[in-house]
């Protein structure tokens, strides 16, 4: 691959939500093939180190990239916001985002954590053609008392192909495969950083698979 393939344009948009302004850091490549629209976790920003490995990598196969960063992070907040919310405003900018700077790409979502299952929850309503989970959180670990409910419905909420890179040591757990699932293990923990280079690469693949089913 060339040089000035890898090159992308980097710039930011703010988008009015229904819950205050969200904040896209895009990274746009000359000829998308592509885009892929990743969201952060709870506690988290966009440089979260997976985020930057997968947006690095996903830019060297030529996709643009868009990692959003939610209204509360925006405003300064760590506390997120209830689900709802997150959804709508995630809506919100990935509409306002294939209106105008993404407009006629096939569209890959998802994010790390927090911001898979918003990705999951929201992936029939924005058209995408596939949702890749970093570190799904599948079922909080228990502290006393009862077990936290599994979120696995969420992740069978998606009807299309679906890539889950999860740490072998991750303590909210490994989601099981399924036919359009596919779940790849990886050294490290909830964070994925032990092993960012198979992470890059697994979601490479992965995305090339997806666009290919697409032509």
């Amino acid at each position: 691959m060339s040089e000035s393939r890898a090159i992308a344009e980097e710039s930011t948009l703010d988008v009015e939500t229904p819950h205050g302004p969200a904040r896209a850091h895009l990274h746009t490549v000359s000829e998308p093939r592509a885009v892929l629209i990743l969201g952060h976790g709870a506690g988290g920003g966009v440089q979260a180190p997976d985020l930057v490995a997968v947006t690095r990598s996903a830019l060297s196969d030529e996709l643009s990239v868009a990692l959003v960063e939610q209204p509360y992070r925006v405003a300064g907040r760590r506390s997120p916001a209830p689900a709802h919310q997150l959804d709508a405003a995630w809506t919100a900018v990935v509409e306002r985002l294939r209106e105008g700077e993404l407009e006629g790409l096939p569209l890959v979502v998802g994010g790390r954590s927090s911001g898979a299952r918003v990705a999951c929850r929201t992936a029939e309503v924005v058209g995408a053609a596939g949702v890749l989970c970093l570190a799904f959180p599948l079922q909080p670990p228990r502290r006393g008392g009862a077990a936290a409910p599994s979120r696995l419905a969420e992740l069978e909420l998606v009807r299309v192909p679906t890539l889950v890179v999860q740490g072998e040591r991750d303590p909210f757990g490994i989601p099981p495969a399924a036919a359009q699932r596919t779940v790849v293990r990886v050294r490290s923990d909830h964070a994925l950083k032990g092993d960012l280079a198979t992470v890059a690469e697994e979601v490479r693949t992965w995305l090339t698979g997806v666009l290919d089913r697409l032509q």
